[in-house]
C-alpha cells in the first residue's frame, strides 16, 4: 500500500486541477486517458462523481457534408450567444481518422475550427479513431466524462465521417445530428446504414446548393417510410410508437426527428438548429428519456470493458503458441472458427 500512495496523491493533484479549470491538466490526463495510463484511470475515478451534468452532442454524417464547419459555428454562436442569453463553455471531441503512418489523428477537424482558437472557454481535441469501426474511438466516453466533470456544458462529438458506422455516437450522446448535403448521393446511403434510426435531428447542410429541395424532400419520405403512421420503432434500445408529425398531438411524449437547413460556413440556420436542440433536450428531461440514454450509456461502457478485460485475462491464460497452432487449423481449413473459438476458450486445451 505504501508504495501506491504517491501514484494516488499525484492522481489526486491531477483530478483536483481539472475540477479547478487548469487547461494544462486536463491536457494532461486527456492524453493519459486516451493513451489508457493507470494514472489517468485513477483520476477519471477521482472526477466521475462529478460527472452526468453536461449536454453530449454527437454529429455525424457522411464525409464532405461540413460537419467540422457545423460544429465550429455552433461552438462559435453557444460562446457568442444573442443578448439574454447564456454563454456555455463548450468541449469539442473531433475523432479523425488515423494516421496509416504513425495511428495518431489526423487533425484536420482542429485545422477547419481556427474561429475558436484563443476562447478559454472552448477546448478541442482531436484524437485518432484507431481502427474503430463506429465512427468513435475506445475512449471517446472516458474524455467526454473528464470534460463533463471539468465544467464544460456542452459537449460536442464529431465522428470520423465513415458514412455507413456511425451508430456508436447515438449510444454516447445525448443528441444526435445526422448531417446531409445536396448532390453527394447520401439519401441512399442514408437509408442503406440505418442511419437515419439514430438521428434525433437531420440537419441538410451547404444549403444554398442546387438539389437542396429534392435532398429534404427525399429525407421526409424516407423518415415517412420508415415513421408509418402508426409506427413502431426501437430508437436508442426503446421499442416506441409513432405518427407522422402533422398528425402528433402537442405534448404526446414521442419525437419525431425534424429537417433543419444550414449554411454553416455563413452561420445561416444556425439559430432555429440551436433552438431545435434545445427542444430536443427539453423533451429528454420531460419525458425522462435523459436518464434512460445514459443508464444505457453507462452499461454499455461497462459490457465493453469487462469486454476487454476478460479478453486481455484470457489471452495472459492462452499460450501464444497454442493460439497461433489453433488460428493455423483454422486457416488450413481443419477446424472451424467456432471449434477453434471453443478450443482456446477452454483454457488452450484440446481440439
Amino acid at each position: 500500500m505504501g508504495n501506491q500512495s504517491p501514484d494516488f496523491q499525484v492522481d489526486m493533484s491531477l483530478s483536483s486541477s481539472v475540477l479547478a479549470g487548469e487547461r494544462l491538466a486536463l491536457a494532461k490526463l486527456l492524453s493519459q486517458i486516451e493513451n489508457n495510463h493507470p494514472d489517468g484511470q485513477a483520476a477519471l475515478a477521482e472526477l466521475f462523481p462529478h460527472t452526468g451534468r453536461a449536454q453530449l452532442v454527437g454529429v455525424t454524417g457522411a464525409p464532405g457534408t461540413g460537419k467540422s464547419s457545423l460544429v465550429n459555428r455552433l461552438a462559435f454562436y453557444y460562446r457568442n450567444p444573442p443578448e439574454g442569453e447564456p454563454k456555455r463553455k463548450v468541449a469539442i471531441i473531433a475523432v479523425d481518422p488515423s494516421s496509416p503512418f504513425t495511428g495518431g489523428a489526423i487533425l484536420g477537424d482542429r485545422v477547419r475550427m481556427r474561429d475558436l482558437s484563443g476562447d478559454p472557454g472552448v477546448f478541442i481535441r482531436s484524437m485518432a479513431a484507431r481502427g474503430s469501426l463506429g465512427g468513435l474511438a475506445p475512449t471517446t466516453a472516458s474524455m467526454a466524462q473528464v470534460f463533463d466533470a471539468a465544467g464544460f456544458e456542452i459537449i460536442m462529438i464529431e465522428t470520423v465521417g465513415a458514412g455507413q458506422a456511425e451508430v456508436d455516437i447515438a449510444r454516447l450522446a445525448h443528441t444526435t445530428l445526422v448531417v446531409e448535403a445536396p448532390g453527394l448521393g447520401d439519401e441512399i446511403q442514408a437509408i442503406k446504414a440505418g442511419i437515419l434510426e439514430i438521428a434525433d435531428i437531420l440537419v441538410v447542410n451547404k444549403a444554398d446548393r442546387p438539389g437542396v429541395e429534392n435532398t429534404e424532400r427525399a429525407l421526409r419520405s424516407m423518415l415517412e417510410l420508415a415513421h408509418p403512421a402508426p409506427r413502431i420503432f426501437k430508437h436508442h434500445g426503446h421499442m416506441e410508437s409513432i405518427v407522422p408529425s402533422e398528425t402528433i398531438p402537442e405534448g404526446n411524449g414521442f419525437w419525431l426527428p425534424p429537417i433543419v437547413q444550414t449554411i454553416a460556413i455563413k452561420g445561416d440556420g444556425l439559430p432555429a438548429l440551436i433552438t431545435t436542440i434545445t427542444d430536443h433536450q427539453t423533451y429528454l428531461a420531460d419525458t425522462g428519456e435523459k436518464e434512460n440514454r445514459d443508464r444505457e450509456r453507462l452499461q454499455t461502457e461497462l459490457d465493453m470493458l469487462i469486454q476487454s478485460n476478460l479478453v486481455d485475462r484470457w489471452r495472459q491464460q492462452v499460450s501464444e503458441v497454442r493460439y497461433q497452432e489453433t488460428l493455423a487449423a483454422m486457416v488450413a481449413r481443419q477446424i472451424s472458427p467456432h471449434q477453434a473459438a471453443q478450443a482456446l476458450m477452454n483454457g488452450g486445451q484440446g481440439k
